[in-house]
Order: structure tokens, then sequence, then C-alpha cells
């Protein structure tokens, strides 16, 4: 089982940051591309209860179905996100829906950002721009994470450890939203 080791952190000037990622010595893997993914859940929420998701991704012409959920055992407190995560790639995600949805479990939560990825071949950042803000993730081992936003003069206050989903509800809060998803048409007609 692979241990997911990540944080976010606002971005004000996606230019500004892609030109920091070079000067770090990144280079992008994948240009701007559009990202769909749904959560599947119990009626009940039972997975989302205990922390856990169970996603369909469509992104970059690919389907992946991926679980995550806490570590049996963490590592401690940090101020990074740490989660076990399982994921694999499938043939065609809307038939994996249709099994989802025929097992008895919603699609409870939808959301879609545009991504693009970088790497400095030790760990990845990725930028996504999603219709709440833009944000980026440092995905890798919690020093890489640390020495990584120090070269792009992230400051750990700024670090984010919620899920979109969390921020999600942040957002509607803080905006007094009725969304119910976090999808570009969703929010921009409930602005």
């Amino acid at each position: 089982m692979a241990i997911e080791t990540e944080v976010k952190f606002r971005v004000e000037n996606i230019s500004k940051l892609e030109n920091q990622l070079r000067q770090a010595g990144f280079s992008q893997q994948t240009p701007r591309t559009f990202e769909s993914n749904v959560l599947y859940d119990t009626p009940d929420r039972t997975m989302r209860a205990r922390t856990e998701i169970l996603r369909i991704r469509s992104y970059a012409g690919k389907w992946t179905v991926t679980h995550k959920r806490l570590p049996d055992v963490g590592p401690g407190e940090d101020a990074h996100k740490h989660r076990v995560e399982t994921e694999t790639e499938v043939a065609d995600g809307d038939v994996l829906a249709q099994i989802f949805l025929s097992l008895g479990l919603t699609a409870a939560f939808r959301y879609e950002k545009w991504r693009s990825e970088w790497s400095d071949g030790e760990g990845h950042c990725v930028i996504d721009e999603t219709p709440i803000g833009d944000y980026a993730e440092l995905e890798g081992s919690p020093e890489w994470i640390d020495r990584s936003a120090d070269r792009l003069g992230v400051d750990r206050s700024a670090y984010l450890t919620l899920s979109y989903g969390r921020l999600f509800e942040q957002w509607r809060a803080e905006h007094h939203s009725a969304a119910n998803d976090l999808t570009f048409d969703a929010v921009s007609v409930t602005r």
C-alpha cells in the first residue's frame, strides 16, 4: 500500500508559480488538462464518516479508480497530509460507475479542475485551477515537500491539508452558496 504525502497551498499567480517551478528545476509533465471526479459513498455516507473516499476520475483521456483512507499507524502529527492510496487505471469509468450504483453506492460529490503536472524527478507539483480558486499540491516525502516549498517561497503557515471537498465546504459557508458540487457550472450559477 502506498502512502500519499502532500500539502496544498493557494496560488495567486499561476504564471509566477510556473516560472518559479522552472527555476527550481521542475519540468512540466502534463500541460493544463481538464479533470472530472466523482466520489461514491453509501447513502448514509459511511465512507465519509470513516474519512475514506472512493473516486472515479477522468483525466487526460484516462479513467482511474482510487480509494483513500487514513493510515492504520501514521507518521505522527506533522504539517503534511498522509493517506493510504490504492489506485488503478480502468478501461471505462462510466461502466464502473454503473457497477457502483448497482451495488447501492451513490454519486455523493462531483468536483472539477484544470490541472497541470510538474516534476523535478523526486516529487511532484500539480497546479489546480478550481471553481473556488487556484491551488498547488506538493506530493513526495515530507522532507522533499518542505525543501520544495522553501525553493518556491511557500511558508509552512500556508500549508493546507484539507481535501477539495472540505475546502469547498468552507467556501460554501463563506459565500452562502447553495452549490452541492464543486463544478464550474454549479459554482458559477450560485455566485
